[in-house]
């Protein structure tokens, strides 16, 4: 029985050149290388706290002395990972080919302990936590509760690693790999350690579909043979090794193409809607009766898919973000009267922003689409900046892309994903300032930068690295415990695998009402614009 639970109220807020030669030889032919949070006087009162559970099969009542069971029956059967084995039924488990134990003749006086008795392995019955912290009421800043009493409920998740059994013959596999979307510090990474641990396992057809979906069905692209002497030193540049690209074809067409392939694994390496792709082949796989594995690893800079703590690429771009902060911030300090202004990347929510401006320590005002704003008026952002002018004679200003949409006339395009194209609240605001400034006589410097492409196009930090081997080798042990349909991340700091129908909801924002939020705003310093 499922059960679609459903809140209604205010307690549940919410060497690089050299590379890409040897890349453009194998897929061409040839080489381009060469060619304080405030209230407002008007804010409205919350609404009366109204939570219910509804499906349409049944209503959970919260009064009911069964209803945790209920909720506990229906989150195990949501987060239940899918298998082969639910369309194979006499599908068969080898033991493993992955072993890190060596082997070697033990002298006399050592333990010969077998290869089985190695304790490498996670035991399929592993669960992790999705949340840890138990709020005693549903005022308590960020809290997440399912019930008005804010009763504590386990939610477990399904542990990643190796398996003691698998489902793969490793010499006969074959596995791809896509990368899809934009670009995203950590790609060449994940291919790199997706690679390594398929060559553990004892695989040797190793292929790179290119330029995401589209090298599905595109002619003139062919899949790239990947080997780990290919991709040694691939980590040390930026951008994907295997190219990018946006959209695609019918999952029908794709799914034509890996069966004409006859590829066992995929592994797609995406962002929301990259993963919404994944999942729609996963299911034609199924209706198909084919045995492939579909597994995602989570890209975004954006950090906006739910559940995970963070996805691969937000530290590196949050660091380099903070460059063009400190670079904001020496060019408004050296000025008379000077502005900083920085419009970062964040589609849908303001995580690069908010982390931003909180690891620079620079910014004065923080304005992310979670919180509304407004531009003009008393309590509004330009009369905020001629308090910091007058008082302090600099400031620096961070501004997610997303910001302020509802200020800003809408075009109403999209792009290649279906993505909306946003207006471009930094120039906006640039322009705004300005003319504000202007307009009252004073004078006023405003420096404009906008790096959305630099905090992106760079490779991985040293903490997304990490991050990155290990969702790449747990993506490979999913595949081969015969996992399919779901993506390799990290939840509350142990990682996790999760269905994709799960992650693909709806993004993931910042909570206004969350720590985080409330740290920014004690960081910055800015009152309420709205």
């Amino acid at each position: 029985m499922a059960v679609a639970l459903k809140t209604i109220g205010s307690f549940c807020n919410t060497q690089q050149q050299c590379l890409h030669s040897t890349r453009d030889r194998i897929l061409y032919g040839y080489s381009h290388s060469n060619t304080k949070e405030c209230k407002s006087k008007n804010a409205k009162r919350p609404a009366p706290l109204c939570v219910k559970a509804t499906s349409t099969k049944v209503e959970l009542d919260f009064s009911d002395p069964s209803w945790k069971q209920k909720f506990q029956e229906d989150w195990d059967e949501r987060f239940n990972l899918p298998r082969i084995t639910d369309i194979y039924d006499d599908l068969k488990p080898r033991p493993t080919t992955f072993s890190l134990k060596k082997k070697r003749t033990p002298r006399s006086d050592e333990d010969s302990t077998p290869m089985d008795m190695w304790n490498g392995y996670v035991n399929n019955d592993d669960r992790a936590l999705l949340k840890v912290i138990k709020y005693s009421s549903p005022t308590s800043a960020g809290a997440e509760c399912i019930d008005p009493d804010c009763s504590w409920v386990e939610q477990w998740v399904h542990r990643a690693g190796p398996r003691k059994e698998i489902y793969y013959e490793p010499e006969e596999v074959k596995a791809a790999i896509v990368t899809c979307g934009g670009l995203c510090p950590g790609l060449n990474d994940v291919i790199r350690q997706v690679v390594f641990t398929l060559e553990t396992y004892g695989v040797k057809n190793i292929v790179g579909i290119p330029f995401g979906y589209r090298g599905f069905f595109e002619k003139g692209l062919k899949e790239m043979p990947l080997s780990r002497d290919l991709v040694e030193n691939i980590n040390l540049a930026g951008g994907s090794f295997l190219g990018v690209s946006r959209g695609g074809a019918k999952t029908s067409e794709i799914v034509d193409s890996i069966q004409a392939r006859r590829i066992d694994m995929l592994f797609v390496l995406g962002g929301n809607g990259t993963h919404a792709g994944a999942n729609a082949i996963h299911d034609e796989c199924r209706k198909r009766k084919l045995k492939v594995s579909v597994v995602a690893v989570p890209k975004t800079i954006d950090n906006d898919i739910p559940l995970m703590d963070k996805t691969f690429g937000f530290d590196t771009a949050v660091e380099e973000a903070q460059r063009a902060i400190n670079s904001a911030y020496i060019e408004a300090r050296s000025a008379y009267h000077g502005i900083g202004l920085v419009k970062l990347m964040g589609r849908s929510s303001g995580f690069i922003a908010m982390h931003a401006s909180l690891s620079s320590g620079q910014v004065d005002i923080c304005l992310i689409p979670e919180v509304p704003f407004t531009l003009d008026g008393e309590y509004g952002v330009l009369q905020h900046l001629e308090h910091l002018l007058e008082n302090k004679g600099f400031c620096v200003v961070c501004v997610a892309e997303a910001a302020g949409q509802e200020l800003l006339q809408k075009s109403g395009a999209t792009d290649a994903s279906g993505n909306v194209i946003l207006s471009d609240i930094g120039v906006h605001m640039q322009q705004k300032i300005k003319m504000h400034f202007k307009g009252i006589g004073v004078h006023a410097d405003v420096k404009y930068i906008d790096p959305t492409y630099m905090v992106r196009a760079c490779r991985a930090n040293a903490s997304d690295a990490i991050l990155c081997t290990v969702l790449g080798q747990n993506a490979v042990h999913a595949a081969f415990a015969g996992f399919s349909g779901i993506t390799s991340c990290i939840c509350n700091t142990h990682y996790v695998y999760l269905p994709i129908t799960e992650v693909i909801t709806s993004p993931k924002r910042v909570n206004p009402n969350s720590r985080m939020w409330h740290r920014c705003l004690t960081s910055t310093g800015q009152p309420d614009f709205h």
